[in-house]
């Protein structure tokens, strides 16, 4: 009797072990999934519009803050991981909309980070500009970071910070879409698949006793998520139609 009850224990905990793999492979990938269908839009269109770009201006300097957190507060590896994967997946999503939108350029005019012209911020003609931008915001962490390393007020502010970029994540989205009065272009499996991970990832942080900062991010992800959702069937005459 205690040779089974042994064996289910190294079953169940065969079992867990297994569950809590899976759990963080979706936690490093999951979160670049959503991009697959608004990439895939995109390359169909040859028409980026719908999309915001910001949301990558977003997405990079949270993962970048976050990193650089994880270097003052080592919390799982699971999500430093995840970082890159996004940053990677932001890269991917940039280099995209400036190839569509160069290809269907009227005008001859090139507008380059070099220009510093404040009101073509992150709308470049050239995906190197995104890509010294963020070569540059980098940089000026590091510097920082390693100066206030030892600060523990310091620590824990930049994962506030960083937790509170990915947090507006969807905001310009939103935005966006207020702005055209359309949700035209975007993928609404882009932003369901948004909502069923933010509502995973907050489930994860709360029960793997993450820092605050992330749970708290992940709420105010998800009603950014639901808001947009209800863009979705305001706008739309045929919601059918965008679901498909």
């Amino acid at each position: 009797m205690d040779a089974e009850v042994v064996l289910k224990e190294e079953d169940m905990d065969g079992s867990w072990i297994l569950l809590s793999w899976l759990a963080s492979c979706l936690m490093v990938f999951g979160g670049a999934l959503p991009y697959v269908p608004q990439y895939q839009d995109i390359q169909r269109s040859s028409n980026s519009e719908g999309f915001s770009t910001r949301v990558c201006l977003v997405l990079l300097i949270a993962n970048i803050l976050r990193i650089f957190f994880w270097i003052g507060k080592q919390f799982e590896l699971t999500l430093l991981l995840q970082s890159v994967v996004m940053i990677i997946t932001m890269f991917a999503m940039l280099h995209l909309c400036c190839t569509v939108q160069n290809t269907n350029r009227v005008s001859t005019k090139q507008h380059r980070l070099s220009d510093l012209d404040f009101h073509y911020f992150w709308k470049w003609s050239a995906f190197e500009d995104y890509l010294l931008f963020c070569f540059g915001f980098t940089v000026l962490c590091a510097l920082i970071t390693l100066l206030l390393l030892d600060s523990a007020v310091f620590v824990e502010a930049l994962g506030s910070l960083a937790v509170m970029f990915e947090a507006m994540l969807g905001l310009p989205q939103l935005l966006q879409n207020f702005y055209n009065s359309s949700t035209k272009g975007m993928s609404v499996k882009m932003v369901l698949l948004w909502t069923a991970g933010d509502v995973f990832k907050t489930t994860y942080f709360v029960m793997n006793e993450s820092p605050a900062q992330f749970w708290v991010c992940g709420l105010v992800q998800i009603i950014i998520d639901v808001a947009i959702l209800l863009q979705v069937l305001f706008y739309s005459q045929d919601t059918r139609v965008k679901l498909g």
